[in-house]
């Protein structure tokens, strides 16, 4: 019996959150030394990652760009996960935005986890990983979920009473989680 768990897909495709054509300014190094930067969001798993452009190619804040496997047009490699606070104030301020654009554009994927949610323990259910869903939003939600499955979020926040805005708290949580302030991880690697 194989109890290890699957491995996590790569990511394919990415959103440009920084391009840094002379390297991070805090390299000691000297000008022409410094390999250019590019930091972005994995668009499956939101997984930060610093890669290295190739020669010549110039990136853009929101450029969707080819990592996977095989020919990359305009990236000659990937150095790995970026942490949170290796991320420029550009990086930053385009992070949130960059999430909200995936959230609207993969609205299925998270309708899914508030339809399939169950409990982690006997006192905690996975929807309550979401701010501001406490013990009365989970309830309602899950009486609610009783009498159909949610198709939008939108339909979620019109069944469920005083339910604080679905996407909203989501963006919130794929933030905290790459900011590391959660200990369980939902959306992200």
């Amino acid at each position: 019996m194989d109890t290890q768990r699957p491995a996590r897909e790569k990511e394919e495709l990415a959103i440009v959150l920084d391009f840094l054509p002379n390297g991070y300014p805090f390299d000691p190094r000297p000008s022409h030394r410094k390999t250019p930067i590019v930091q972005v969001l994995g668009k499956k798993r939101f997984t930060l990652l610093e890669l290295v452009p190739k020669k010549d190619v110039f990136l853009q804040p929101n450029d969707e760009i080819y990592i996977g496997e095989g020919k990359r047009e305009q990236i000659h490699h990937i150095l790995g996960k970026l942490p949170y606070n290796k991320l420029t104030s550009t990086g930053r301020t385009n992070l949130e935005y960059a999430i909200k654009d995936l959230v609207k554009a993969n609205e299925a994927k998270f309708i899914d986890f508030f339809n399939k949610a169950q409990p982690m323990t006997v006192r905690m259910h996975q929807l309550e990983l979401i701010p501001g869903v406490g013990k009365k939003h989970m309830n309602a939600i899950l009486e609610e979920r009783e009498k159909g499955l949610f198709t939008s979020l939108e339909e979620l926040k019109s069944r469920v009473k005083l339910m604080p805005d679905p996407e909203g708290a989501i963006v919130k949580r794929i933030m905290n989680e790459i900011e590391g302030l959660e200990k369980h991880r939902i959306f992200t690697d």
